[in-house]
């Protein structure tokens, strides 16, 4: 009987225990936030605008549903030289939001490399602006800030980096309009992008198969090979 009473306490006592251990770890972000001179509301919005300098550098123009594609830092890499110093000049401010949100030094190193890398490879005419679309220094940033702010301010939001644009757009209209607080009505605000991406991928593709196949024909009136 003692040990059907102790079975039945061991729950409650891990639960318990789970509780404070949520709460001593929602003490410790609220330190962490006093102790940056940061409210939560003023990291999700300075980490926003470094995913749209981010987006803007490296995939201003994107692959439908993800984060890969081509930005002004590509563009860039095309002026021999003076195109890659102003690229690894921008890159910096990356560096500078990411301080501002209390990132240590040592943590961004990974970052920095990849600029100085990105900057050397971007010398090389054409192969360098192409390896640029694969080399992207200022998500990378992006990335490791959003991880120190996951451990360190407990933040696990990935919508206001992902789409900093349209989630901005959205926060403004969710303050006059409940419509757009609607979790399908917003998910689907945030990805219309996508959604004409994939149109206008599915348009090309369309449009492709009907030059082939008008290509195809009239070589076959040509030639006789029909």
């Amino acid at each position: 009987m003692g040990k059907l009473r102790e079975s039945l306490k061991r729950p409650d006592l891990k639960r318990a225990s789970d509780e404070m251990s949520s709460d001593e770890s929602q003490k410790n972000y609220q330190l962490n936030l006093a102790e940056q001179g940061l409210t939560r509301a003023q990291v999700i919005a300075t980490e926003r605008k470094l995913a749209k300098f981010a987006n803007a550098m490296d995939s201003i123009v994107r692959i439908p549903f993800t984060n890969q594609g081509v930005g002004a830092d590509a563009a860039l890499s095309t002026l021999p030289l003076a195109g890659d110093l102003a690229g690894l000049a921008l890159t910096s401010y990356a560096f500078i939001l990411g301080r501002q949100l209390g990132v240590p030094a040592h943590k961004m190193l990974p970052a920095v490399r990849l600029a100085l890398i990105d900057m050397v490879v971007g010398i090389v005419p054409v192969v360098g602006t192409l390896l640029d679309i694969f080399i992207r220094p200022s998500r990378k940033t992006l990335s490791i800030v959003h991880q120190h702010l996951h451990n360190e301010y407990g933040i696990t939001e990935t919508t206001h980096m992902d789409r900093p644009f349209l989630h901005q757009q959205l926060e403004d209209k969710q303050k006059t309009s409940r419509f757009w607080r609607h979790p399908i009505a917003a998910w689907l605000y945030l990805h219309i992008p996508d959604m004409l991406g994939v149109v206008f991928i599915a348009l090309l593709a369309w449009g492709l198969w009907a030059v082939i196949g008008w290509v195809v024909s009239l070589f076959g009136k040509m030639t006789g090979f029909n």
